[in-house]
Formats: C-alpha cells, sequence, structure tokens
C-alpha cells in the first residue's frame, strides 16, 4: 500500500483526500490551515474530513518550520500531495516523500500558474479552464505535468460555478492518474512555460470596476467575483455600489463612463462602448438596491460609477 501525507484546503482539498482514500491509499498525515474568522468559508472543511476518517491532522503557521518538516518525514511517505493548500513549500518538504510531490492546479497549466486562477481566468474572458496535476518543484506551478482536464466557461458562468466544476475535474484527474503514480510509469510532460503566465493573489480592493470598460469586460469583472468572493465595486456620489449579477442586454448609446439607471422595472448599467448590461443584483451602502428604490436611494435617474 502507497503512503502519503497531504497538504490540504478547500473543496479540491476534500475532494482529492476522499479520493486518495478511495484508491487505498494510506493517509499518514493531513497538514491544513485553521479558518480564519474574517473570511467567508463558504467551503467544507478539510480538517474535519481528516478527522472523520481518523487521520491525524495538524495546521501549522508555517509549514516549512523544522518542527513540521520533522514530522512528514517521520511519515516515510511514498507521495506528498498538496490540494489547494496556500502556502508555499520549500525543498525540504518537497524532498520528504521517496516518490516524489504532486500539486493539483486548477488551470490548464501552463495557462495561470500562480493564485486564484479560476478568477483570473474569467476576468480575462477565457471560455474554458480546468484542473492539473503536476509534480512539484520549489518554483510554483512549473512542474512536469501528468494530466489534465478541461471544462467550459459558459460566457454567465460565477467563479463559484466554475469553482464547482473544477472541484469535479481535479477529483476525476487525480482518480485516474493515483493508478499510474503508484506503479511508476504515469507520464510527466514538462511544461512550456512560454504558453502561459503567472498570476498573483487578489484582494477585495481589487474589485474595484473600471466605468470605461466595455460591457462584456464588466459582465465578465463582475462574474468573477460575485459572491460568495467580496464583489465588483464602485465608489459613487450616493454610495458605495456593489454589482452582484449581471447578463449581456444588448446595445445603447455610447458614453464617457458607465452609468446605472432604472427603467422598465428593472436596472441597467450603460457601458462606455455603448454596450447595456441588466443588473440583477446590486446593493447600495449594503443595503439592496432595485428598480423600485432606485430613485429615492439614489436622488436621480442615473448614477454615474
Amino acid at each position: 500500500m502507497s503512503r502519503a501525507v497531504v497538504f490540504a484546503y478547500h473543496n479540491v482539498g476534500v475532494r482529492c483526500l476522499k479520493a486518495l482514500i478511495g484508491r487505498g491509499v494510506d493517509v499518514a498525515l493531513v497538514v491544513t490551515h485553521q479558518d480564519n474568522p474574517n473570511e467567508n468559508i463558504w467551503f467544507h472543511s478539510v480538517a474535519q474530513t481528516a478527522r472523520d476518517y481518523g487521520i491525524p491532522v495538524i495546521t501549522p503557521d508555517d509549514p516549512n518550520s523544522p518542527e513540521v518538516v520533522a514530522q512528514v518525514q517521520a511519515c516515510q511517505a511514498d507521495f506528498l500531495f498538496s490540494f489547494y493548500y496556500r502556502h508555499m513549500l520549500k525543498a525540504p518538504l518537497l524532498e520528504a516523500a521517496k516518490r516524489g510531490a504532486y500539486n493539483m492546479h486548477g488551470s490548464l497549466l501552463p495557462k495561470y500558474r500562480g493564485r486564484v486562477p479560476i478568477n483570473w481566468a474569467i476576468i480575462h474572458g477565457e471560455t474554458e479552464t480546468g484542473a492539473t496535476l503536476h509534480q512539484m518543484n520549489v518554483k510554483p506551478d512549473n512542474g512536469p505535468v501528468v494530466d489534465q482536464m478541461a471544462v467550459p466557461i459558459l460566457p454567465d458562468d460565477t467563479a463559484d460555478e466554475v469553482f464547482a466544476k473544477v472541484t469535479v475535474a481535479a477529483e476525476m484527474v487525480l482518480w485516474r492518474s493515483l493508478p499510474g503514480l503508484i506503479a511508476g510509469d504515469a507520464p510527466h510532460v514538462q511544461q512550456d512555460l512560454s504558453q502561459g503566465g503567472y498570476f498573483g493573489g487578489r484582494k477585495p480592493e481589487d474589485g474595484r470596476i473600471d466605468a470605461q470598460a466595455p460591457a462584456r469586460r464588466l459582465h465578465d469583472f463582475v462574474r468573477a467575483l460575485a459572491r460568495p468572493f467580496p464583489g465588483a465595486y464602485a465608489d459613487t456620489a450616493a454610495g458605495r455600489l456593489l454589482l452582484w449579477k449581471t447578463l449581456p442586454a444588448g446595445q445603447a448609446a455610447p458614453a464617457d463612463r458607465a452609468e446605472l439607471r432604472s427603467a422598465d422595472g428593472r436596472l441597467w448599467l450603460h457601458c462606455a462602448d455603448g454596450g447595456r448590461l441588466a443588473v440583477l443584483e446590486a446593493e447600495l451602502d449594503g443595503q439592496p438596491l432595485a428598480a423600485d428604490n432606485f430613485a429615492a436611494r439614489v436622488g436621480s435617474d442615473a448614477l454615474a460609477l
């Protein structure tokens, strides 16, 4: 029986941990994160999943500390796996597993290496993304690819909807790759890094709307940041506007910048390029904004972003 140490978090971590268990891998130790009380924890718990299966769990602040490295080495694992674990793992950890360290990444590598790849893919208007299992080295997301699976990004998919697809793809990729990894004959294909780029993490303040962006780009931005993410926002004369859900809705007259209007019982975002978005869910200063309260809340018939 192959033995593994697993560094994991989030839904991908839960599903991939279960895939290992389902394939009969002996998971000797799970390393995960303490949930941040200031973060919206909308995903399932790796720690609870490990406890359900009687697997030892630790939640170190620094996974690369000598104490954690020694604990991982003591497991004498064949494999180390990282499934949406948020910290970089340094060489002593990667070298602690006899047969290698592997990471599950939420994109079609070499595209969108780095942080929050699903959100970035939607922001950039991609029509597909996926999950990639690759061998780890000290540089992020650039080791040889074992396997990957694509999923579609539909024109109006939110990041949450795409994340659900990528989670399933990750489970399937790991499930079908494990027999080859265990047997020692899994493919390892070097990445051509020139075919993709590295992207950093995103913060809530990165959700500021570009009021001069075309309608399609604004729609992609809104759906990339829709709940459970922090949202796309604009600081307006009437307060902070958050857009949670939009749909493309034809053309209007071009303008210098985007304007939110109310007409025919709905909210409409008239964009700088003349494109128009139907705004299906919005907030103004933390309270719902809709066609029936627009005039009272905004004090005019249009709100410039």
